[in-house]
């Protein structure tokens, strides 16, 4: 399936099967979108999100879960016909705001956002603390 191949592009660790991909698809608060030239080259996952989401002020709203063109492929305005596809789903769905996310490293996804008039709201770094089961 392309769109597989493209998330792994964006998220190589990641380890969903094609069966938990597909029931996804079926996912009515959920939607895809892939730009394609010869074949897949971009995709944007797209979700509704009914619990609080960071720096929004709104519920439900739409939440950019991936948003990934091609490297060969970037620069040419795909990132923005993507994106537009998905906010126009996101404000059919109702919603008045679409988040997002990044990587704190990822400086060149931070531009992007940018680029397409998103607003930086926050900065989170998440942390874990294993606990020992005889504690």
């Amino acid at each position: 399936m392309a769109w597989a191949s493209l998330r792994r592009g964006l998220w190589p660790d990641a380890d969903e099967t094609l069966e938990e991909l597909q029931d996804s698809l079926a996912d009515a608060d959920a939607a895809v979108f892939l730009a394609c030239a010869d074949a897949a080259v971009g995709f944007a996952e797209v979700r509704l999100r009914h619990d609080y989401v960071n720096g929004t002020e709104t519920t439900p709203v739409g939440f950019l879960e991936g948003w990934y063109v091609q490297p060969d492929w970037q620069g040419r305005g795909l990132g923005r016909a993507l994106l537009a596809a998905a906010k126009a789903w996101t404000r059919a769905k109702g919603c008045s705001e679409l988040a997002s996310d990044s990587r704190l490293e990822d400086v060149t996804a931070q531009a992007a956002h940018r680029a397409c008039g998103f607003e930086e709201t926050e900065r989170v770094v998440y942390f874990r603390l294993p606990l020992d089961p005889a504690a």
